[in-house]
């Protein structure tokens, strides 16, 4: 599931699909529309139903995101999925399908994608990895966990040397924590910021506000890079909504800084992050001041990628510096 992107680049998706089952031991299970560019809606849609229908398909993995996945919505039949759960993984666009099957009472996954996070060059990331089998086979409490070493540069993927490079890294910051003064335990909703601001123009899996009160917020932002001025607009407006201030935590993923069209360096991409912070944490004061926030962890648009549960449980210890996510 995702865009068609296996149709031009079919290096990563390959290998993303050998990982599975020689490192996951999982069979992967193709559909027609994962490689075929321009599909309709409705075709998409169709896929999805055969494989939540299919009793031998035991989860879904995104292929990986795009932007136009909120177009399947009218399409998909809500009563079959929700006949047939079983957990979805994906992130960026698929915050469309993570809200929906939220909605339609399943947990789904923040996170996983077979060109991606299983296509990385080198070799699978093993935090990355053992978050991702912990959602896939384990059961109960998982720790979230500041990465070390961290990546956002991407490679050429039409480049077949470099799937065999470790990809470079650099020096992990820590978590930054922001009026961590409390426990706040509770439902994971939320997603990549620009697709939920689409969401909410197209009124589309955002329910009435007063239902995510005590519920903890996940926030990410995508490569391609949007402005902290944006940032700020789009929470300001969710504020509006009556949305931010019904959450009383949130966790801020580490920005993606780099693309092949902002190709940014060190110092340029520490301080795009610091303008996003910024622009979250003045959001925050005019509508969420007593919001308990965490920044820079490590899921969304980064390497390693760790799994979120989207309407399972997250736990966010600010006296004990903690993240606990129960799969």
């Amino acid at each position: 599931m995702g865009a068609a992107v296996p149709a031009l680049f079919p290096l990563p998706y390959r290998l993303g699909l050998q990982r599975l089952r020689e490192e996951l031991g999982l069979e992967p299970v193709e559909y027609p529309t994962t490689a075929k560019w321009g599909a309709t809606p409705q075709e998409r849609a169709a896929d999805l139903h055969a494989a939540f229908a299919d009793p031998s398909v035991k989860a879904i993995l995104a292929t990986i995101g795009g932007e136009d996945q909120i177009t399947l919505l009218p399409h998909l039949d809500r009563e079959l999925i929700r006949a047939n759960p079983k957990p979805f993984f994906g992130y960026s666009d698929n915050t469309n399908l993570l809200l929906f099957l939220r909605n339609c009472g399943m947990v789904s996954y923040h996170g996983g994608s077979v060109m991606v996070h299983l296509g990385r060059g080198g070799a699978l990331h093993p935090a990355g990895t053992d978050s991702l089998r912990a959602a896939l086979f384990g059961e109960g409490e998982y720790e979230l966990l500041p990465q070390a070493q961290v990546r956002d540069v991407e490679a050429d993927w039409a480049d077949a040397e470099l799937f065999a490079v470790e990809p470079p890294t650099e020096p992990g910051e820590g978590w930054i924590w922001h009026n961590a003064d409390r426990v706040v335990e509770g439902l994971g909703w939320g997603g990549n910021l620009e697709i939920l601001s689409w969401m909410a123009m197209a009124d589309k899996e955002i329910g009435p506000v007063e239902q995510y009160d005590g519920q903890v917020l996940y926030l990410e932002t995508s490569e391609e890079l949007p402005s902290a001025t944006e940032v700020y607009r789009i929470l300001r407006n969710l504020g509006e909504r009556g949305l931010l201030a019904r959450f009383p935590a949130l966790l801020m993923a580490r920005a993606k800084a780099w693309s092949f069209e902002h190709r940014n360096d060190a110092a340029a991409k520490a301080a795009y992050r610091k303008d996003q912070r910024e622009a979250v944490l003045r959001a925050l004061a005019e509508y969420a001041p007593q919001t308990m926030a965490v920044f820079d962890v490590d899921f969304g648009h980064t390497d390693p990628q760790l799994i979120l549960p989207c309407g399972g449980r997250i736990r966010v210890d600010g006296i004990q510096r903690r993240i606990t996510v129960e799969y």
